[in-house]
């Protein structure tokens, strides 16, 4: 009998194309009822629920009950980072849709990576980081220079309040489309929460896309994109 973990019951859960869609829908973050997520799977409520019960009883998502209603989420950030990775996997093997929905260009340029910014615009903001000596790497660590501590606190983010969580303050995060990194951890989802309420951006109602303004877009570059030569 071998010992360890038994990854194939966790791929057969994710490799139904009805519980894959679902998890994919609630990578954006938001907890969704079952009826969002059966539209989103393309299956009846029946077979939804079915399909819930067997990722809850694995502890991939999670359940929380609101009066009449039933919000499910991922269980945490590690399974939201597998779906992640596994996309990127997908689309490196060629694994793709061959309809691409109307949301797809929108995705790649900019989208929610669970809580943080993914696409053509997260990896611009990665690399400028990187660019401008923000970002220093020590070994397989990330985190930030000296410089880079003095740049967020003056761009309005409360890094003791972020050093003080378990979480990692920083991560580079595969993104799926681009096949660069993009900014993960706890400072990449606070830096998605800053440019909210700085009105650079807003996250789609139901969807993993992130709309930025024009004004909103160009404030991001100027302020992150890496320097020209």
């Amino acid at each position: 009998m071998k010992d360890g973990p038994s990854i194939a019951s966790v791929a057969a859960l994710i490799g139904d194309r009805a519980r894959a869609d679902i998890l994919t829908a609630l990578v954006a973050g938001p907890a969704l009822t079952a009826t969002e997520l059966a539209a989103e799977a393309g299956v009846t409520k029946q077979t939804t629920s079915a399909h819930l019960a067997k990722l809850l009883d694995a502890r991939l998502i999670a359940v929380e009950n609101q009066g009449r209603h039933r919000y499910f989420r991922l269980a945490d950030r590690d399974v939201a980072q597998l779906l992640e990775d596994l996309m990127g996997v997908a689309y490196r093997a060629g694994a793709v849709r061959l309809r691409q929905s109307p949301r797809e260009p929108a995705l790649r340029k900019a989208r929610v990576c669970y809580d943080h910014l993914a696409g053509e615009l997260g990896v611009v903001v990665y690399d400028g980081l990187v660019a401008r000596r923000l970002l220093r790497s020590t070994g397989d660590r990330l985190g930030l220079s000296g410089h880079g501590e003095r740049f967020f606190e003056a761009f309005g983010i409360d890094l003791d309040a972020l050093t003080s969580r378990r979480r990692p303050l920083c991560r580079a995060c595969l993104d799926w489309s681009a096949r660069r990194p993009h900014l993960a951890g706890a400072l990449g989802a606070a830096l998605l929460s800053r440019f909210v309420a700085l009105g650079w951006a807003r996250i789609a109602k139901g969807s993993r896309v992130v709309t930025f303004t024009a004004s909103g877009e160009n404030a991001l570059r100027e302020r992150f994109a890496p320097a020209p030569a």
